[in-house]
């Protein structure tokens, strides 16, 4: 199978619930399907990418290390350079965490800036060379169309299979399918389209042909003032609720966390205005003893993490499985998921 196909097999596992069909054994849940995942499907992530983040001990003294794993091209890259160069000038050491909003974002920075309400007057001043990003930069090319056009006349081949294999499709034509995967199979919201891109969850717009990274669970962006600011870098936060996706497109995402989440999600949240910590909570800001990109970490301080290649079989599995569960504690599949309910599965891996 081809990969424009592939990626579209995935995208209709959003919305498509195949039929009922009785098996021996009981079909595999998501994570089997993921472990049984060949060892090539595995794509190792760059020690440049990954950022770990030491917060301070816990109340009991138990160390707390949260990975975040960086965006590559073609996603945010001003700003993944930018937080880059603020990791090793070491200016995130010693700032804390300002903001714990419940079901919503946990944020960190500068508190003399990112914090209204905790009474700081000074600020840290920024390293020189960061690059100043435009809204345009929210977004990025994307050609996923011409994908779609390529993989439509194997998809449109298979479709009298498909219509034995899918019982909703009921008397829908070759062409009205057709039309179905071009504009979008998932009925998001949010988006025209939407799929999994070089393990990104990412929304598309063909009209404009524009895509972006979308915010999901574990998510990382960039903190911002009002409009044209798009921020630095200096400020960051992560995604600890329900998607907030009526951000996408409005600030830049630059990662997301791969371990210690609960580090982070488990915070006490703030009194202040959109969970900010309140001039009486300072005693609840967590600081951030430092944050190190991985790359710069003796090695064998280096975490190292892998994720499922999202233009693999298994992937397309996976996600099929996601949105139609039958492994057997589930009694009618969904017959849909949001991309957000498809993370993109990492694991640890041996170190280099």
């Amino acid at each position: 199978m081809n990969k424009p196909l592939l990626m579209v097999a995935a995208s209709m596992a959003l919305a498509l619930p195949l039929s009922a069909q009785e098996a021996e054994a009981p079909p595999p849940s998501p994570n089997q399907i993921v472990e049984s995942a060949a060892a090539d499907e595995w794509i190792a992530i760059p020690a440049e990418d990954l950022l770990v983040m030491t917060l301070a001990p816990a109340a009991d003294g138990s160390d707390r290390q949260v990975v975040i794993q960086l965006m590559s091209a073609p996603f945010s890259q001003g700003w993944t350079q930018n937080i880059r160069t603020l990791a090793r000038a070491r200016w995130y050491d010693g700032i804390t965490v300002n903001r714990v909003q419940d079901n919503y974002v946990v944020q960190w920075g500068d508190p003399g800036h990112d914090n209204p309400e905790s009474g700081e007057t000074e600020t840290k001043p920024l390293p020189e060379g960061l690059n100043v990003m435009e809204e345009s930069d929210y977004t990025f090319a994307h050609a996923a169309r011409t994908d779609l056009d390529t993989a439509l006349p194997a998809l449109l081949r298979r479709f009298p299979a498909l219509l034995e294999e899918r019982t909703e499709l009921g008397q829908m034509t070759a062409e009205q399918f057709a039309e179905r995967v071009r504009g979008g199979l998932n009925g998001d919201p949010y988006a025209e389209h939407t799929r999994n891109l070089s393990g990104w969850p990412v929304g598309i717009s063909y009209a404009e042909g524009l895509a972006w990274p979308v915010h999901c669970y574990g998510m990382v962006g960039v903190g911002r003032s009002y409009s044209p600011d798009t921020g630095s870098g200096a400020e960051l936060y992560t995604v600890i609720g329900h998607a907030p996706r009526h951000l996408d497109r409005n600030i830049a995402l630059v990662g997301r966390i791969i371990s210690g989440m609960e580090h982070l999600s488990s915070l006490p949240r703030g009194s202040g205005a959109l969970g900010f910590y309140t001039e009486d909570e300072a005693d609840l800001r967590t600081p951030i003893a430092s944050i190190r990109v991985a790359a710069d970490l003796p090695q064998d301080e280096r975490p190292a993490f892998e994720y499922l290649t999202t233009e693999g079989e298994t992937f397309a599995r996976y996600a099929e499985a996601r949105a139609n569960r039958r492994d057997p504690f589930f009694i009618v599949p969904a017959g849909g998921a949001d991309i957000c309910n498809i993370p993109v599965p990492v694991r640890e891996a041996d170190g280099e």
